[in-house]
């Protein structure tokens, strides 16, 4: 009895110590906690997944805006499925659904609203000209929460999905979330389903948190990303589930042309304890990075049924950089290609980009990466004339190639180092004299 007793207070004490050791970013923005509180129901909201609820959302949010409370006002979405068209937050609001709760979107698509391409990217994702509205929109808002008790946002996006398929869009589909412009967002405890395309996309923002999401869409669901920081800067993405048909989280900063002009970079990004799967990528950085990323963090990643684990990518035509990126801690299973850092990958927004503007990729720190079932362990093609630097490789082990007809690894025009690296890496990483060219970014 002793003993148990003994072996109990271990286990506890280290439990204790693990939990109050957490490293966290979410302190970047303090959760706000409101007294002024209303109901969608106040307002007519109707939770029987047939009403038609847009007016109610948008007199909760006129209310919630021109009364200004101070301390600003929490807005209550109770159990049940509240069918409404897209809606705008304002500032000091909390969108908060309680345990049971559903805002869904219409799949009425005939009246979504249009708003103007961002201007980082020229034109619409997909289109030339504008592009639908998220289906939660913020622009120019501050002290923002949505969060609850694992509610649901529900983007209906399969009507979305089938006009893509079909080739009948006539401009780019909605997010699920997007705030521009804005400052000090906290989104976390809500699952977020089946978005018409990225789910969750701050671009031109600060101090953004997102923390305990599930996000969840078909795999073969096109361009559901779900989480792309976007020309922002201090955002924290943490303890979270993503399974969707495109990238888990990509980092981006505009595309080609539009994206140099509008010069605005993705920095201090930091992704931590996420897990999830997908066709394509689990962290990703680009392809639209003309704007630059620079100082991003990824760590203790897990990654299952994934296309690639980490993927770098850029192209001829974007410029920009990306520089101080540092992927740790990652396991991964049942992947197709592990690493890929690569400049060739990307489409254009049209053929005024400049094939002069090369990107330049440099800092780049993989280590502390164990994968199993892994096709290919990696592909790292830099550009004949701006070879990728600083490629740092350290503690990874990427098995399951046996009887497999590619290379493990294929790579041209880089330099760095790798140390511990299984398979055996590519020559352009290998000699002592590549040693210090990573310490420069360590």
């Amino acid at each position: 009895m002793g003993y148990l007793w003994f072996s109990l207070s271990i286990f506890l004490c280290l439990s204790y110590f693990s939990v109050a050791e957490v490293v966290t970013c979410s302190g970047i923005v303090p959760m706000r906690y409101r007294n002024d509180k209303i109901s969608i129901t106040d307002f007519g909201g109707v939770g029987d997944g047939v009403t038609l609820n847009t007016k109610a959302f948008r007199e909760a949010i006129y209310r919630i805006e021109h009364l200004k409370r101070r301390g600003g006002t929490l807005l209550y979405i109770p159990p049940g499925v509240y069918l409404t068209e897209s809606f705008n937050l304002t500032s000091h609001m909390t969108l908060y659904l309680a345990k049971g709760a559903v805002i869904k979107a219409t799949q009425d698509t005939r009246n979504w609203p249009l708003i103007a391409p961002l201007p980082s990217y020229g034109r619409g994702r997909e289109l030339p000209g504008g592009r639908y509205s998220s289906f939660i929109h913020g622009d120019g808002i501050h002290d923002v929460v949505i969060t609850g008790e694992n509610g649901t946002i529900d983007g209906q996006g399969g009507v979305w999905w089938n006009m893509w398929r079909q080739r009948t869009l006539q401009f780019t589909r909605p997010n699920l979330i997007e705030f521009m412009n804005s400052k000090n967002i906290i989104i976390s405890n809500v699952i977020f389903q089946n978005s018409p395309f990225w789910n969750i996309h701050p671009v031109y923002c600060s101090n953004v948190v997102v923390r305990y999401v599930t996000i969840l869409a078909p795999y073969d669901s096109p361009n559901t990303d779900g989480v792309d920081p976007d020309s922002s800067s201090n955002v924290c993405i943490e303890d979270s589930y993503i399974s969707t048909g495109d990238d888990l989280v990509a980092v981006k900063s505009g595309w080609d042309e539009y994206g140099i002009a509008y010069g605005r970079p993705s920095s201090g990004i930091t992704i931590r304890r996420v897990r999830g799967s997908s066709p394509f990528a689990g962290i990703a950085i680009g392809s639209e990075t003309s704007g630059g990323v620079e100082n991003v963090l990824a760590e203790h990643i897990n990654l299952y049924n994934m296309g690639v684990g980490i993927h770098i990518k850029t192209n001829i035509g974007r410029g920009g950089f990306i520089r101080n990126i540092t992927v740790s801690d990652v396991y991964m299973e049942e992947v197709r290609r592990g690493i890929k850092i690569a400049g060739d990958v990307g489409d254009h927004p049209d053929d005024k980009y400049n094939q002069n503007a090369l990107p330049v990729v440099k800092g780049i720190t993989l280590k502390d990466i164990w994968g199993v079932q892994v096709q290919q362990a990696g592909v790292i093609l830099g550009l004949k004339n701006s070879p990728f630097t600083g490629i740092c490789l350290s503690n990874i082990n990427l098995h399951g190639m046996t009887g497999s007809r590619s290379p493990p690894w294929k790579c041209s025009d880089i330099s760095g180092a790798a140390h511990l690296v299984s398979p055996l890496q590519c020559s352009e990483l290998s000699g002592a004299q590549q040693a210090s060219t990573c310490s420069n970014y360590s």
